[in-house]
């Protein structure tokens, strides 16, 4: 598999002529784009722009509902609950966070949870929303059935993802993480490039260990059985349980508080119904939050300072890999392959997008 660097405007450009031609207003255009083009300069490949194909179906196929509006149905000076009525996910994450933060900004303390909502990207966008105000931000959210629980052969729970992200110099603490072993988007960039799967990612449908990743991704979509192992693999003697705790967290957060759709219901038939949860903390409530940043600050450096294990040369704290990954992107483009590039011109060609006026002559 091919991969083709194509600069950040460039492929923001595209991106947003992309949304708009599949009914977004300019601006939500501009905040979906943001979330993808945040996870491919992170160096996340696979949350990025190869989401676009999954956007593109889910509007097909009535997942998405365009016409839909967000409502809050709960809400109290620290907390609120929103139905987003099957809309995108990035814009009522955009919006969620933004509400955490204000509570937090107002009162100290934001926490509002989404149900029936579809994909929303990698959930270190709104936890850095928060970190961006000088705040301490979180989220998480469910998905469709991917992990398999420890000691169990069906996937029950999501990806669910915990990102956590506080303000530091010289750059903020970032930690955006799944709780299983991997995501399905990296499952499925191995399937594109017809690779096997690393042992101890996967097991079937039978419930033993696999390397077939088109296989993988079939049973995940027929709930055939199988799926992603939890952080740790299958087995607790290797933290299995502590992975499977964490997506448990991620879950209640989510779907629980707001009473949505847990995640082994939701992507059934034409229904999604994924749930999302966002805080925000105000580090003032603790005391000076520059004095507090600073503290931080100074265990982050004794940290990278701290002694090396042989043969290594360097510690990294959390956000660091991405600060330096969106600065080579900057210059030298993002990396997208050619599968992706492949399905970036059938949604051209659906929506009659000149294809090449955006991101130039490229062959795959």
């Amino acid at each position: 598999m091919a991969y083709f660097n194509i600069q950040y405007e460039t492929m923001k450009n595209f991106s947003l002529a992309v949304f708009e031609k599949m009914g977004f207003t300019a601006d939500e255009s501009k905040i979906i784009t943001d979330v993808l083009l945040t996870s491919d300069m992170y160096g996340i490949e696979s949350h990025g722009v190869q989401r676009m194909v999954l956007y593109y179906k889910s509007i097909k196929n009535g997942r998405i509902h365009m016409d839909s509006k967000w409502e809050v149905v709960h809400e109290t000076p620290l907390s609120a609950v929103i139905d987003n009525h099957f809309g995108m996910g990035q814009l009522v994450g955009y919006y969620a966070m933004n509400k955490a933060i204000e509570k937090a900004k107002n009162s100290g303390f934001g926490f509002v949870t989404v149900r029936n909502s579809n994909h929303y990207g990698i959930a270190g966008f709104y936890a850095k929303m928060a970190s961006n105000e000088g705040l301490i931000g979180m989220s998480t959210t469910n998905s469709e059935a991917i992990m398999v629980p420890t000691f169990g052969k069906m996937a029950m729970l999501g990806s669910n993802p915990i990102a956590f992200a506080m303000p530091a110099e010289p750059y903020d603490f970032f930690f955006d993480a799944s709780t299983t072993v991997v995501t399905r988007g990296k499952v499925e960039v191995y399937n594109k490039k017809g690779e096997p799967l690393p042992e101890g990612w996967t097991i079937n449908a039978e419930g033993k260990p696999s390397t077939d990743a088109a296989d993988i991704l079939t049973n995940i979509n027929q709930k055939k059985g199988g799926g992603i192992l939890p952080l740790g693999g299958s087995e607790e003697m290797t933290g299995s349980h502590k992975g499977y705790g964490y997506g448990m967290i991620a879950e209640i957060f989510a779907s629980i508080l707001s009473l949505g759709l847990t995640s082994n219901h939701t992507h059934i038939g034409s229904k999604s119904g994924t749930c999302h949860s966002f805080i925000a903390i105000n580090p003032n409530l603790f005391g000076d939050p520059e004095a507090i940043k600073a503290h931080f600050s100074t265990f982050l450096e004794e940290l990278r300072n701290s002694p090396k294990a042989d043969g290594k040369e360097r510690i990294y704290t959390h956000g660091e890999k991405e600060v330096e990954a969106y600065e080579k992107r900057l210059k030298e483009g993002i990396p997208v392959n050619d599968k992706t590039l492949g399905e970036m011109k059938a949604i051209c060609e659906e929506y009659n997008i000149d294809m090449e006026s955006y991101l130039g002559k490229i062959d795959f």
